[in-house]
């Protein structure tokens, strides 16, 4: 198993629609073999801060998950969204 967590800060303005295209990213990366797990969690007190629970079968699975058009259009999605 391979696990990360990776901790989002998000621009207040862009709360939602980081929101939508990181669950929607989770629900297609849940369908990769090698994803056990993959959870969106939106802290309670802050809703800027985000943390992504991403369990991997291994490590090749990983890096494979970063080779897929879902991951891909995420990416490019979310990326001025961060603070």
């Amino acid at each position: 198993m391979n696990i990360v967590h990776v901790h989002v800060h998000v621009k207040p303005e862009f709360v939602e629609a980081f929101k939508q295209a990181t669950i929607e990213n989770a629900s297609n990366s849940v369908k990769e073999t090698g994803i056990a797990r993959f959870d969106v969690v939106q802290q309670a007190d802050d809703p800027t801060r985000f943390i992504l629970v991403e369990i991997y079968k291994s490590a090749e699975a990983s890096a494979a998950h970063k080779e897929t058009a879902h991951y891909a259009q995420w990416r490019d999605t979310v990326a001025e969204m961060m603070a």
